[in-house]
């Protein structure tokens, strides 16, 4: 293969994977918005300005669209803790990259807007197809995280613990903190929450 030929499959990639996102966003706004049994393949794919069928070249059910912007975060975290410095302690890099991908712009007060945005995304996340299909996605995400955090330590992915103990609780501390703010009165804003839970595990989760 040659390096326009390499060229070409990694601009394909990057489209397909630019579509993957708009799918899986367009289903989880119209989703918060009108409720899960008021939103259609055909809604969707009007939104995101494709065709059904392009929908289903990506996702078999709004569930796996929507999870799939899990994968998506998680992705972006793992690419992000390769991308930070090497001489940085490992936990702060973990930090700062679940940041960057979770709050990019800051987190702000919530607005009676956002009240409702936030009740509407409680009730989708409580579907129970959407539930197996997080679990799928939670499990590559950790597989990737761990393959990062391997690079990052030395470690073995295949034969250390280590990575994949680390993988499994960016993903929990990661949830946690989502959790926490969606069910907060009032709405509670996120970045303090994920500086809290990764402060918390850095310094090895003290008796409070």
């Amino acid at each position: 293969m040659t390096e326009g030929d390499d060229t070409r499959v990694g601009l394909r990639e990057r489209k397909k994977r630019e579509t993957r996102v708009a799918l899986s966003q367009a289903t989880i706004g119209l989703c918060v918005q009108r409720g899960w049994d008021n939103v259609t393949v055909e809604d969707i794919a009007a939104a995101a300005n494709v065709s059904e069928r392009t929908f289903r070249n990506y996702f078999s059910s709004k569930a796996e669209a929507i999870a799939a912007s899990h994968l998506e975060r998680m992705l972006r975290i793992a690419d992000s803790l390769r991308a930070r410095p090497a001489t940085e302690p490992l936990w702060d890099s973990i930090a700062h990259a679940v940041q960057a991908q979770f709050v990019p712009q800051g987190d702000t007060v919530r607005s009676p807007r956002d009240r409702r945005w936030t009740d509407g995304l409680r009730l989708m996340l409580a579907e129970p197809a959407l539930q197996g299909e997080v679990v799928k996605a939670n499990a590559a995400a950790q597989e990737e995280l761990a393959k990062a955090i391997a690079e990052r330590t030395g470690a073995d992915v295949t034969r250390d613990v280590y990575p994949k103990l680390v993988a499994a609780v960016i993903g929990a501390s990661s949830a946690v903190a989502v959790e926490h703010c969606l069910h907060a009165d009032p709405p509670a804003p996120l970045a303090p929450a994920l500086r809290e839970v990764f402060d918390q595990v850095a310094a090895g989760l003290p008796t409070p």
